[in-house]
């Protein structure tokens, strides 16, 4: 099944929207008159449950099978989980259970997921009137920004560091760093340890210190990060621990998040608003949640590996392996992917954020290839927000990271809301798109770092 979108991509024409795919199969199997019900329940720690209810056709088709092992990958890395209920056709969840088991395609998936929650990846196979109730942990976000704070967001390429008095920043810094090809710890520790000391050299003293850092952190603890890529299985959990270390050496309360949670808390504090998706365009993509009363729901909210294309030969994530994720879409990957069609010619060993930097020269100097990469990732915005949508209750969302900085930034942008209003009107009504000012833009996650602690007199 092919779909062909009101807006065709500039520089890859073959892109297909998850979000119009799904809708079209969805349609088609319920005309169809043979859909049935399909519930799939992800069980995360603590017993803690999401659901997401569906139609599919009950046969083992090709649409099928690739509607459903995409839908499971998209919930396995937006809202997490060690166990899928799958209440649905047999035929179908034998399938999913193959694919995401230790030999199958999707094993990337299920040992991540593993690891993240220290517990085998598993598919249940039940009846959809069978698949447990949704239970949800709710925290809430921080906001604390009385006193003297510390906050720091660490990226693939870069690190930020923020002192923060009463909810100013006096001082930030920004330091680029390779963490992901460093076997030793210490790297990690020290880079970390040293821009602390220099924020709180700006300070009369330190009340507390919060942190954002891509991957997944449970309980100041990193259990999955493309920065510990290179770090050796015997020394995973000393750099692992290096918040609970800091903690120590520092005596004050330390709170580190992912960073897409924290990207959804800036934007929160900033346009002191609710039901808010945050995406940030860096290193990689990163995501976080917030709901219509404000707190953090316990998802995983790596949007980064969930997909948002449906054409088969989209290009592959160099991680997972998997075609056509949102690393690929919204990240200096993107731009990257995207050079070769835009017939710009960069050096083979210039780096990511190099390239990305001479792209935003050539669009500074008003180069219309340059335009088409923005006007490209624009276009996958647009549609992928409407994607996310179908998972997420949101109506406001703050879109930053180096990606979106300078004029290509508004060119992304405006083109998301362009597709928005076109293919999706009732959406476009109700969700707003927020940038944040140039400044903002590139240290605003530090700043709300430094609010995540709360400090008990």
């Amino acid at each position: 099944m092919k779909i062909t979108p009101q807006f065709i991509a500039p520089l890859d024409p073959d892109f297909q929207p998850s979000v119009l795919w799904e809708r079209q199969y969805v349609e088609t199997a319920k005309a169809s008159g043979q859909a049935v019900p399909l519930v799939l329940g992800l069980e995360r720690e603590n017993g803690l449950v999401s659901r997401f209810e569906t139609y599919v056709r009950p046969a083992a088709d090709a649409e099928t099978l690739r509607y459903v092992e995409r839908t499971v990958k998209f919930l396995l890395w937006a809202w997490g989980g060690w166990k899928l209920h799958f209440g649905g056709p047999k035929i179908i969840g034998k399938y999913i259970a193959k694919t995401y088991s230790p030999s199958g395609e999707r094993k990337f998936d299920g040992e991540m997921m593993a690891l993240a929650y220290g517990k085998k990846f598993t598919v249940s196979l039940t009846s959809a009137d069978k698949v447990p109730v949704e239970k949800t942990m709710q925290v809430a976000a921080g906001g604390h920004l009385k006193g003297c704070r510390i906050g720091f967001d660490l990226g693939a390429s870069d690190y930020k560091v923020s002192a923060v008095v009463d909810g100013t920043a006096i001082f930030t810094e920004e330091q680029t760093w390779d963490p992901k090809t460093q076997a030793d710890p210490g790297y990690h520790y020290h880079n970390i340890s040293a821009a602390l000391h220099r924020a709180a050299a700006q300070m009369p003293r330190v009340d507390a210190i919060g942190g954002s850092s891509a991957g997944i952190i449970v309980d100041n603890e990193i259990r999955v990060a493309s920065l510990l890529r290179a770090v050796p299985k015997k020394d995973f959990a000393k750099a692992a621990g290096v918040f609970k270390r800091l903690q120590k050496e520092w005596g004050v309360p330390v709170v580190v998040m992912n960073d897409g949670d924290v990207t959804a808390l800036a934007g929160a504090l900033s346009l002191r608003k609710k039901g808010m998706l945050g995406l940030a365009m860096g290193s990689s993509e990163a995501a976080g949640y917030l709901d219509a009363q404000g707190r953090i729901l316990g998802w995983l909210n790596e949007l980064a590996f969930s997909p948002v294309d449906y054409n088969p030969l989209a290009a592959a994530d160099e991680w997972s392996g998997d075609r056509g994720v949102g690393a690929l879409y919204f990240s200096q990957q993107a731009v990257n992917k995207l050079l070769p069609a835009a017939k710009i010619a960069l050096p083979k060993i210039m780096g990511l954020p190099e390239r990305l930097k001479e792209v935003q020269v050539l669009m500074a100097k008003g180069d219309a290839r340059a335009a088409k990469i923005y006007e490209t990732i624009g276009v996958y915005l647009g549609y992928s927000l409407a994607h996310y949508a179908n998972f997420y209750a949101f109506n406001h969302t703050l879109i930053l990271g180096r990606v979106t900085t300078g004029q290509g930034g508004d060119i992304v942008i405006e083109k998301a809301r362009e597709v928005l209003r076109r293919e999706f009107p009732a959406l476009a009504k109700k969700l707003a798109l927020h940038v944040p000012d140039e400044k903002a833009r590139r240290v605003g996650q530090a700043v709300a770092a430094a609010s995540l602690p709360e400090v008990k007199k």
